[in-house]
């Protein structure tokens, strides 16, 4: 009888040796073993330091090997558990390099012989658990913007996520970091998250982007009802405690969340010990004052704002226009010492102009300014201490919003921070943090490995990564006391050329 509509039919495997379907996720295994996370993770996570069962490591690495592997909750653990032949070679990388005395210590803390690889979803959410910092949690109310301090645990994964980008840099060195900061808002039915700007429940963690190393330097979790611009000067100070010695140059880039006093004189004045002045991009409110001062303009002083198109080498029209405001906000102090701020204005005219004497009905998202004869424009502000010209720093400014929004997409479609597996803020807290492990990892990957095979894949997403090299069949054999992983011929080139590369950048540099 047949099985369905077309002429195929599933039977089962009776082999003793085990398939996979994730081929490519062992490198990732061996590359965090030459970035030391693991290392990392026992040395800054201790929740599990003297107990029985998963250490933290057992408990950590297969919740960022999730996130790879594309599972989005805790449940989804059954899932590479089912794996035979992923699960086989997890057990068996666990000890290698380990001598016989942690190999036995290891061994006693199970009670009874270990049954799973991965842990059990029960487990891991009361791992999760152990994130939580019960009391300053209990201060979070709703219509109050408040950040709980982190518990041990979440301190220290962030020391880890901190370890991981200096190991990339110390692979890739960048004298130059530009930080992108920015807030991103994670929807969730969690009853007990609170409501955001947009009138939805959710969380708003917020990240710092070092663009030059595409990596995510520092992320805060937050509740939704806490906007971006809190306490971001404070966010400022300890990402540039987290960038290695050898960066010299910091940059900054932000939205309108940004514009405030304190960051702003903080940068510009030079009141960081260890960089000084920092150069910055802000998005400017667009004040009644301001629009006073951009009202004043000639119409000579607005220049054609161009594009260049990579793939003609040429460079296009946009439709909108610059121009340069003379503007002295109250909070800049008149003397001749202090920094100068000068301040970029774009307008771009609606698509669909009011009719006459309608314009100030307008009830639009955005600022607009009517100028005669012109009609009415999408108006937009950026301060900035840099010394580049007008169209020059716009679109550097505006680089921002291609790969560090890039990456909150990616951190919530393509990885696990789009869903949250516990009603506790803490566990919430913890499981964004080991996403941001994974979401590194796999930056790492990208540029440390795959791009030296291929540069293709520097440009591809982590859907695509998974698609051709994550999830390769294969089947694991015992051969010779040594585990086989069998694959088709083509990626079997792939995989030997990832795991070359990789035992080249466990070698020591050499001398020079």
């Amino acid at each position: 009888m047949s099985q369905g509509l077309f002429p195929f039919k599933y039977e089962p495997e009776f082999r003793e040796s085990g398939t996979t379907s994730l081929g490519g996720l062992p490198p990732y295994l061996e590359l965090s073993q030459v970035l030391g996370i693991s290392g990392s993770i026992e040395r800054n996570v201790k929740l599990r330091e003297n107990s029985q069962g998963y250490t933290d490591r057992q408990m950590i690495m297969p919740l960022i090997l999730l996130n790879l592997a594309g599972g989005d909750c805790v449940d989804d653990l059954a899932r590479l558990e089912e794996d035979q032949g992923f699960t086989q070679l997890l057990r068996r990388v666990e000890l290698q390099g380990l001598p016989r005395n942690e190999r036995r210590e290891q061994e006693r803390r199970w009670r009874k012989e270990r049954e799973r690889t991965v842990p059990s979803a029960s487990s891991v959410f009361r791992y999760l658990d152990g994130f939580c910092n019960v009391a300053e949690e209990a201060k979070r109310k709703v219509g109050t913007a408040f950040v709980p301090q982190p518990s041990e645990g979440l301190l220290g994964l962030r020391k880890v996520n901190r370890d991981l980008v200096a190991q990339i840099q110390a692979r890739s060195p960048q004298t130059t970091a530009t930080l992108d900061m920015d807030a991103t808002l994670a929807e969730t039915a969690k009853k007990q998250a609170f409501f955001c700007y947009k009138k939805y429940r959710a969380y708003q963690p917020f990240n710092v982007y070092w663009a030059e190393q595409e990596v995510v330097l520092h992320s805060e979790f937050r509740d939704g009802n806490v906007n971006a611009g809190f306490e971001q000067k404070r966010m400022l100070e300890e990402s540039l405690e987290m960038l290695p010695s050898d960066v010299t140059k910091v940059y900054v880039r932000s939205d309108t969340a940004g514009y405030q006093t304190d960051d702003l004189k903080y940068m510009a004045e030079g009141k960081n010990a260890r960089f000084g002045v920092i150069e910055f991009a802000v998005g400017a409110d667009v004040t009644p004052a301001l629009k006073a001062e951009v009202a004043k303009l000639e119409e000579t002083a607005w220049k054609p704002l161009k594009k260049w198109d990579d793939k003609q080498k040429v460079w296009r029209e946009t439709g909108q226009e610059w121009a340069e405001v003379v503007f002295v906000p109250n909070w800049v102090a008149h003397k001749k010492s202090n920094p100068d701020y000068r301040f970029f204005v774009t307008r771009e005219p609606l698509a669909e102009q009011p009719l006459p004497g309608m314009e100030d009905q307008l009830q639009l998202p955005f600022p607009t300014q009517t100028f005669e004869k012109k009609g009415v424009y999408k108006l937009h502000a950026v301060v900035t201490n840099r010394t580049l010209a007008g169209d020059a720093l716009i679109r550097w400014y505006r680089e921002r919003c291609g790969k560090s929004e890039e990456a909150h997409s990616i951190m919530k479609e393509d990885l696990a921070g789009g869903q949250f597996p516990s009603k506790d803020f803490g566990a919430n807290a913890a499981w964004w943090a080991i996403m941001i492990l994974a979401f590194n990892l796999n930056v790492a990957m990208k540029k440390l490995v795959l791009a030296s095979v291929d540069k293709s894949w520097s440009r591809r997403r982590l859907k695509a990564i998974r698609f051709h090299f994550i999830s390769l069949p294969g089947r694991v054999v015992n051969h010779a006391r040594e585990l086989c992983i069998k694959v088709e011929a083509q990626a079997l080139e792939l995989l030997e050329r990832v795991r070359g590369r990789i035992l080249q950048l466990a070698r020591p540099a050499p001398a020079t």
